[in-house]
């Protein structure tokens, strides 16, 4: 699969460590790709290098399982090592040429641009795979996150990348994201933070058939 392919719109699921303790790690993944979940990035910045090894590699077995690609965050080396689908990088946490060198041509590298276009254009030319701004609405996974309007996808249409969406995502405000260009939603809480993660993912899921559904044609 190309990665043109594997970066088809809908929902993206992102763990968190506070949401989804080591046990519940993977049957909570496996909801979230049963309801339809297009992307997942294993995110953890308080387990230990044994523990993260360990549960990535768990992750990219079941990933390959459902065809579902899994990115690391802010770790290519990593990713390498448990061959993952590619990786996520935040501004302070590697670079997409040195990422691109150690993972292939292959991989998908996203990058994120937070609520800057120049941000954006710099990830595009470094060879980018994704984009991703945000945090949109307020969010208790990334509350120092620099903020950004909606109007922000709409401008970056013209940079030829697919855009992820992340920050305070539900289904009452997605439908905005999605209207405005957003091709991927990255959710962490409303997600994972539901007592049905597969209904949940569904929802979301259900947006993007309805949003395409009531443009004109």
């Amino acid at each position: 699969m190309s990665v043109e392919e594997s970066l088809r719109p809908g929902l993206y699921a992102i763990t968190d460590p506070d949401l989804l303790p080591g046990d519940q790690l993977i049957p909570a993944v496996e909801a979230a790709i049963r309801g339809g979940a297009v992307l997942v990035q294993y995110r953890d910045k308080q387990a230990t290098e044994t523990e993260r090894l360990a549960r990535a590699r768990d992750l990219v077995s079941v990933c390959t399982n459902h065809q579902i690609p899994l990115l690391i965050n802010d770790d290519a080396a990593l990713a390498r090592r448990v061959g993952a689908a590619g990786a996520h990088l935040g501004q302070e946490d590697g670079n997409i040429a040195e990422a691109r060198a150690l993972l292939g041509p292959d991989a998908i590298l996203g990058k994120t641009c937070h609520a800057s276009l120049e941000l954006a254009q710099a990830a595009r030319e470094a060879g980018a795979d994704y984009l991703a701004f945000g945090r949109f609405f307020p969010s208790m996974t990334k509350p120092g996150a620099p903020a950004a309007t909606p109007d922000i996808l709409q401008q970056a249409q013209s940079l030829g990348l697919p855009l992820s969406a992340i920050g305070g995502i539900s289904l009452e405000n997605a439908p905005l994201l999605i209207a405005k260009g957003a091709d991927l939603l990255a959710v962490i809480g409303g997600l994972f933070g539901t007592d049905d993660i597969e209904t949940r993912a569904r929802a979301f899921t259900d947006l993007f058939a309805k949003t395409t559904e009531q443009e004109p044609s």
